[in-house]
């Protein structure tokens, strides 16, 4: 089912950031919700399309009790903040901020004199309090967890929501035996051989599997239960 196309969303921005911000969630932005955008999906609660101006930032601010999942998908952006300071990160890069009850600040900047792409994705933690920390990601061909999963794996930050990144070479194919919401990020599909996908597209399906026509990024969330 396709919940929406990332078109249908009005472009809006802030510093140097000109952004879509496709999923919104009631439980974070309350009155402040667009109405045409998606609401989340388990602890998934915003997803943002966003370019940035040529040597564009944010500029340094703070978040708590937040996971923030930033995806390079085209340029480079330099990290500045109380985490991992001076991290350079490049076109398929992937870093993953935890401010729990700690907090931390950043400041993402385009180092660059032409304009770069990012998906921002933010999750809930489950458990309050926790120390801020900080993990990195840099995915190959197919499938590669970088959020959620149980608490006695220390590869990504635990939760009951995952968020997998799919990279499929074009003529390669992928399946899923479970309710899923996809983000095609880059590229176009074919889902389950009956619904064709284009870049922007939010969907969910029960069971999907996705062949891609050309070569494609995917984002695949999931709500797998109880991590514990």
């Amino acid at each position: 089912m396709k919940v929406l196309n990332r078109e249908v969303i009005k472009e809006s921005g802030f510093g140097g950031i000109r952004e879509r911000r496709i999923v919104t969630d009631s439980r974070l932005f309350g009155p402040r919700k667009k109405p045409k955008a998606s609401e989340g999906y388990g602890q998934f609660i915003y997803l943002a399309d966003a370019n940035y101006q040529p040597n564009g930032e944010s500029g340094m601010h703070s978040h708590e009790e937040v996971d923030i999942i930033t995806v390079i998908l085209d340029g480079r952006v330099a990290h500045e903040g109380s985490l991992e300071h001076g991290k350079n990160l490049d076109t398929g890069d992937i870093q993953v901020q935890r401010a729990g009850g700690e907090g931390f600040s950043h400041n993402e900047k385009n180092p660059d004199q032409k304009h770069n792409r990012i998906l921002q994705i933010w999750a809930l933690p489950e458990e309050r309090g926790l120390p801020a920390s900080y993990k990195f990601y840099s995915p190959k061909n197919g499938v590669t967890r970088i959020y959620g999963g149980p608490e006695d794996q220390k590869e990504t930050f635990s939760s009951s929501t995952t968020v997998d990144f799919l990279i499929l070479k074009k003529g390669e194919s992928f399946a899923m035996e479970s309710e899923v919401m996809t983000y095609l990020a880059e590229g176009q599909a074919n889902a389950n051989g009956n619904e064709d996908l284009i870049e922007g597209d939010l969907n969910i399906f029960e069971n999907v599997k996705i062949s891609a026509k050309e070569d494609l990024k995917l984002v695949l969330i999931q709500k797998q239960g109880n991590t514990k």
